[in-house]
C-alpha cells in the first residue's frame, strides 16, 4: 500500500487536525491516515496541573509503538501503522468513541478513594469502567445505560469494546509481569475504523506510562504519571526504566538533559 512507503512532509506544511493535552494530530500522507505527534507536555486533573518535561514525548511514542505493534501481531486491531520518527507515528484515521475505558486490576487512584479501599489491594477480578470524555465535566463515570441512551455506542459496540479491553489487559499484564512490573490499571480509547462498507472497533490513542499505573513488583515504586500527579519527581527516570525493561532503551543508557537516546 502507498501509505506504507516513507514520505516526509515538513511540519510547517502539514494541516493540523487536532491538538490535545499530550499529542497533536496532523493530516497524513494518504487518505484515511493521520500523523500522531507526541508532545513533552505533562498534565493532570484535567490540565489544572501542567508542565513540559523534556523527552517525555519520545518515550511515550516508543513505548506506545512497542505495545501497539505487539497488539497488532497477536490479532488485536489498533489504529497503529508504523513509527515515523522519534516523536511521531503513522496511524489510521478512526472515529473516536467519546469514552475512556479503564481496566482495573488493583485498587488505586479514584477507585480506592471512592470505595474506601486500601491502595494496592488486589481486586477479586478485573473491573472495567467507562468515563465520558469531557474535560469541562471532569470526565464523569458513566454506565452502559448512559452510553446507549445518549448514542455514544451501541450495545454491540460496547460488547466489542469490553472484549478488546479484556484482551489488552491480558496482554499487558503478561508483558509487564515479564519486565518485573505490576499492571495496576490502564486507560484506553477506541474508535470506529471504516473499511468500505465495513466497520470495526479498534484500539486507538496511546498506551504508555501516561495511561497506565505501573508499579515495580519488588519495591512497589511507581513508574507512571502518578509521579507527576503526586509531585514525586523522577518521571523521566521512571519512564526510561519502563522502556529499558521492555528492551526499548539500552541497558547502560540514561536519559540526558534533552531526553533519552533510544534503541532504533
Amino acid at each position: 500500500m502507498d501509505f506504507l512507503k516513507p514520505r516526509y512532509i515538513p511540519m510547517n506544511r502539514r494541516r493540523r487536525i487536532y491538538e490535545g493535552k499530550a499529542k497533536v494530530l496532523y493530516e497524513g500522507p494518504e487518505p484515511g491516515t493521520l500523523i500522531q505527534h507526541f508532545k513533552d507536555d505533562a498534565s493532570a486533573f484535567n490540565a489544572k496541573k501542567h508542565e513540559v518535561i523534556d523527552g517525555k514525548g519520545v518515550l511515550n511514542n516508543r513505548i506506545s509503538e512497542h505495545i501497539f505493534s505487539n497488539l497488532n501481531d497477536i490479532g488485536v486491531p489498533t489504529h497503529f501503522i508504523r513509527r515515523l520518527n522519534m516523536r511521531e507515528q503513522l496511524i489510521r484515521e478512526v472515529e473516536i468513541i467519546p469514552l475512556e475505558v479503564v481496566v482495573r486490576n488493583v485498587a488505586a487512584g479514584s477507585l480506592a478513594t471512592r470505595l474506601g479501599l486500601e491502595e494496592g489491594t488486589q481486586l477479586p477480578r478485573s473491573i472495567i469502567e467507562f468515563y465520558y470524555k469531557n474535560d469541562a465535566l471532569g470526565d464523569p463515570m458513566v454506565s452502559e445505560e448512559h452510553i446507549t441512551a445518549f448514542g455514544w455506542a451501541t450495545p454491540q459496540e460496547i460488547d466489542d469494546i469490553m472484549a478488546l479491553a479484556i484482551r489488552v489487559n491480558d496482554f499487558l499484564s503478561g508483558l509487564f509481569l515479564g519486565a518485573g512490573i505490576r499492571l495496576v490499571d490502564f486507560k484506553m480509547e477506541t474508535g470506529r475504523l471504516w473499511e468500505g462498507e465495513m466497520m470495526r472497533i479498534v484500539v486507538a490513542d496511546e498506551i504508555s506510562p501516561d495511561s497506565c499505573r505501573l508499579w515495580d513488583i519488588r519495591s512497589k515504586d511507581k513508574m507512571d504519571k502518578d509521579r507527576f500527579r503526586r509531585d514525586m519527581g523522577g518521571l523521566i527516570e521512571a519512564y526510561s526504566e519502563v522502556a529499558r525493561r521492555l528492551g526499548i532503551l539500552g541497558e547502560n543508557e540514561n536519559p540526558g538533559p534533552t531526553g533519552p537516546r533510544l534503541v532504533q
